[in-house]
């Protein structure tokens, strides 16, 4: 039985999505305004969600970017009454995977929704724990240890320390990480990746001056080594 998150403040398509939903053999969570949605969806395991635009307290845009900068990659379809082009580039370019406008048919949500499923199970199953030293990272809680003790890392270190952690050996650009991780151009002028870099090892290398797993191969890139997953 997949796991659903749908996040829709019309107290009444609520009602009748979920009733189909759960016909259709999922299991699902209702939630009604944006807070409360990126709270299920960072604290909870889902397979899917679908995501709203138009919502109190923060709407599905700011909702879909939250959930992506906190390093989640659940599959979100963004559902909204808003039919312009310059939306749904929004909505992808936030992170959702895919775009339905209302009104709409259910059944076209229910293909959409197996397509996406499809999408994520074809894929390499994800590493849930990984460990370098003394150092762990459980991707399903989100925590970096370290000697058994809890690091404390920002968002985006998070994200660049799980997007070379799932490339290991390989030599990451810097376009790639800035594209990838920050959402910029790849022609961004800025030290950002390097400033990062350098606040991971010294929050997880023995000797952050001479690194072992966080590595910068100059004029290419960065990579990690030396993985036991």
């Amino acid at each position: 039985m997949s796991k659903l998150l749908l996040v829709e403040d019309e107290p009444s398509l609520a009602i009748i999505l979920t009733e189909r939903l759960q016909r259709e053999g999922y299991s699902v969570d209702a939630v009604g305004n944006g807070l409360d949605a990126i709270t299920k969806a960072l604290r909870s395991s889902y397979d899917l969600v679908v995501l709203d635009v138009m919502l109190p307290g923060k709407n599905g845009f700011e909702v879909c970017r939250e959930i992506r900068e906190q390093g989640s990659g659940v599959p979100i379809l963004m559902l909204t009454a808003r039919g312009e082009i310059r939306d749904r580039v929004t909505g992808l370019r936030t992170g959702a995977d895919d775009y339905l406008t209302k009104p709409f048919d259910v059944a076209e949500l229910l293909a959409r929704l197996e397509a996406l499923l499809r999408r994520a199970k074809s894929g390499p199953s994800p590493i849930l724990l990984y460990k370098f030293g003394d150092v762990q990272v459980n991707t399903r809680r989100r925590e970096v240890s370290r000697a058994g003790s809890l690091v404390q890392l920002s968002a985006k270190e998070y994200q660049l320390l799980c997007y070379l952690l799932e490339r290991p050996g390989t030599v990451v650009p810097r376009e790639e990480l800035l594209e990838q991780v920050w959402g910029y151009q790849p022609t961004t002028n800025t030290r950002t990746v390097d400033v990062h870099l350098a606040q991971l090892r010294a929050k997880l290398e023995a000797d952050p001056k001479q690194p072992r797993y966080l590595l910068t191969v100059h004029g290419s890139g960065y990579k990690f080594a030396g993985l036991n997953a």
